[in-house]
């Protein structure tokens, strides 16, 4: 017999028909999730469907340790785990970690290849957790251009998890959104040239559709850690209307705590989509 996922005891009494339409989509891809358990405070409808992350401060966390800057990086993968972790319990639908940008081969080559090894360390130990989490993976960025064992590393951590039927952890690997959408425009382009789909024809769903994150809901929260005021290439089309959540703290001590505050930020918003918001009910004269 199947289980109510609005039957939890902390449940509240006014849960609404998004709330508990939220809940059943929540309960189809993530079984174990548990949001009135988790995050009783916050309606289920208000938690956002995908969360995109600029995991920054590696580095500096690091530095103000006296540690180098590939431990930051391990740490890091560590953080990961723990959102992606609590992601589920909430019923996130998506994640997205911008991991490496297609700006970072700027960076000493012994970094890079830190974090090369570190992508494939990762794909390695968390591929049995991640199917056993029931978690889908994909990637999105110009993999073609990366080392060929982090190529083969990715592919077999997709591969392992492609049959799945769950939550998605994207992540983004030599990425960067003007390139992804000059990328999707190119193939667009090809498309008209061979007869395949006429320019009248395309419009945002075309477009998005041709982007790595096709199938995808579009992001309904940015985090950013470490302070930065900036989104750095990251998903410009795709964030057109998410809410941007700053944090101060450092990935590497970014927590699942830290992860329901930004959560209950984006919770306690009006999210217009440019409309006016709604007038406030007149007072009666008695």
């Amino acid at each position: 017999m199947p289980t109510d996922p609005t039957a939890h005891k902390d449940a509240p009494a006014s849960l609404t028909d998004a709330d508990r339409e939220a809940l059943a989509r929540m309960a189809r891809l993530t079984p174990h999730a548990a949001p009135l358990e988790h995050l009783p405070d916050v309606p289920p409808a208000r938690i956002p469907r995908h969360v995109a992350i600029i995991m920054d401060g590696n580095g500096r966390w690091a530095t103000r340790e006296g540690l180098p800057h590939a431990e930051g990086h391990r740490r890091g993968a560590e953080t990961v785990r723990r959102i992606v972790e609590e992601g589920g319990r909430l019923g996130v639908e998506a994640v997205t970690l911008y991991s490496f940008s297609t700006e970072n081969w700027k960076r000493s080559r012994e970094e890079v290849d830190a974090l090369m090894q570190l992508c494939i360390a990762y794909c390695q130990s968390e591929r049995e957790s991640l199917v056993r989490e029931g978690v889908r993976v994909r990637v999105i960025g110009r993999v073609h251009e990366l080392p060929e064992d982090v190529r083969a590393a990715l592919g077999q951590l997709v591969e392992a998890t492609s049959k799945i039927v769950g939550p998605t952890l994207c992540l983004a690997i030599n990425y960067g959104s003007r390139q992804e959408i000059t990328d999707a425009v190119r193939d667009l382009a090809g498309r008209v040239e061979r007869g395949e789909l006429a320019p009248d024809a395309i419009d945002e769903t075309t477009i998005s559709d041709a982007l790595g994150t096709a199938g995808l809901p579009e992001p309904d929260l940015v985090i950013r850690t470490a302070g930065e005021m900036r989104v750095s290439n990251f998903l410009l089309w795709q964030i057109s209307y998410a809410e941007l959540f700053v944090s101060d703290v450092f990935w590497p001590e970014f927590s699942a705590e830290h992860f329901r505050g930004a959560i209950r930020a984006f919770a306690a918003r009006d999210r217009r989509f440019g409309a006016r918001p709604a007038p406030a009910p007149r007072a009666t004269s008695r």
